[in-house]
């Protein structure tokens, strides 16, 4: 057993796929912080879901999987998702949780179909693009990784460089007009951030899951801290290490799929927050009260 993690661990394609889905976690982790602040869960999820037309448009238009295209398509029904929420909202009586209600459903549903339909040709067999599903780390070559890889390492990055405006235009928005900042202007930034990362994160971890790995990691870091930098970078912290053990179970164990593991982990991660955070956890509720 030694000899074969050994071999396993001597894989090039494998150390770049864990570092890809470690750049990953850490990328949503910080990113969905302000994705749970702003109170955007659902909206992060309808747009997972939107994502997955896309893909299936990206594959019929040329006719093989090339990621970068697949992502662009993917990119584009994402955005056309969040924008028709907004136009639901605003020209008819549903309320946000049911415009995102309609817009998962429909969009969902045709990427099914497409993803359906493609499957049922010869060219669409050996496309693999039922793995944006649930995803699929192991399938990934090094191009589609260093992808991944460069995407996240510029979403971190531009999330460090607008983090004080994020803080101050989140917490309070009046304030920060008041001081010149573009709030408007950084609430289409933070959207256009969670687009990019639900989008390069949909083969690693799925279009189903994605919004859980968004949005479990800040959750978990809340129970250990009241410090948004300590927050932020505690969940991108938790948020790499189930990327990285979620993906090592989905590489070693055939026809597991990444995404359900990844969420797996995380989920063991916020139960273990939940019980034992030293800030809010139910353990120290109930120690301070006795």
């Amino acid at each position: 057993m030694s000899d074969y993690f050994s071999i396993f661990l001597s894989s090039a394609n494998f150390r770049w796929v864990i570092t890809g889905s470690l750049l990953l976690g850490f990328a949503c982790g910080l990113i969905g912080t302000f994705v749970l602040l702003k109170k955007q869960s659902l909206i992060s999820d309808a747009m997972a879901h939107a994502a997955l037309p896309g893909v299936g448009i990206g594959f019929l238009f040329f006719n093989e999987k090339n990621l970068p295209v697949l992502l662009l398509g993917a990119t584009l029904t994402s955005l056309l998702g969040t924008y028709l929420i907004q136009v639901i909202i605003k020209h008819s009586k549903l309320d946000t949780d049911a415009a995102i209600g309609v817009i998962i459903s429909v969009f969902f549903g045709v990427g099914i179909v497409l993803l359906t339909f493609i499957q049922q040709h010869a060219t669409g067999n050996h496309a693999g693009l039922k793995e944006f599903i649930f995803g699929q780390a192991a399938s990934l070559v090094n191009r589609d990784v260093q992808l991944i890889t460069v995407s996240a390492i510029v979403l971190v990055l531009i999330t460090m460089v607008c983090f004080k405006e994020f803080k101050i235009a989140i917490f309070d928005p009046h304030f920060a007009k008041g001081l010149g900042i573009p709030v408007s202007l950084l609430n289409g930034v933070l959207m256009l951030l969670i687009v990019g990362i639900v989008v390069i994160g949909i083969q690693m971890v799925g279009v189903v899951l994605i919004a859980a790995l968004l949005i479990t990691p800040p959750l978990s870091a809340r129970y250990w801290t009241d410090e948004l930098p300590i927050m932020a970078g505690l969940s991108g912290v938790l948020g790499a290490l189930s990327g990285a053990i979620g993906t090592w179970f989905s590489a070693t164990i055939p026809n597991l799929p990444t995404g359900p593991m990844i969420v797996l982990v995380i989920s063991a991660i916020f139960l273990i927050s939940l019980l034992f955070g030293s800030k809010h956890g139910i353990v120290m509720k109930v120690v301070q009260t006795s």
